[in-house]
């Protein structure tokens, strides 16, 4: 059985996570430097996602564009496109979080924080690459 302080914890985490990578693409800095920038510690699981999603970003962005119909990488929201890239990262290369959590996860927050059509869009681009990349 799921802990639910567990599963709060690791929300928390994507949440501090997708806020520092937006902070890196506006503000166009290394992931590193707004890292080491920070007034208050960075939590393990922040790091992780962080860096991780970092280090996965090209893998990332191929498998996105590849079902992103009708949308370029440039074209889609930077909070959708941002969700995404950690939401790969995580089927990726997180197979103790559950697939069906991070897709939950990611729609969630593309639904909280960016367009009203975000959540759906999300949804069939992230289904699709877990279909592939962790099936079942």
């Amino acid at each position: 059985m799921s802990d639910p302080d567990r599963f709060d914890e690791r929300t928390a985490a994507r949440e501090r996570a997708l806020d520092l990578l937006y902070e890196a693409h506006s503000k166009q800095l290394p992931v590193a430097d707004v890292l080491s920038a920070q007034a208050l510690d960075v939590s393990d699981e922040v790091r992780l996602l962080v860096e991780g999603t970092e280090a996965t970003r090209e893998r990332a962005d191929e498998l996105i564009a590849a079902r992103s119909r009708g949308w370029t990488l440039e074209r889609m929201p930077v909070i959708d496109r941002t969700v995404m890239r950690m939401a790969t990262f995580e089927l990726l290369s997180r197979l103790d979080v559950p697939r069906a959590v991070v897709l939950d996860e990611a729609v969630s927050m593309a639904k909280r924080y960016s367009t009203d059509d975000s959540g759906r869009f999300v949804n069939g681009v992230l289904a699709a690459i877990a279909d592939e990349v962790r099936p079942g």
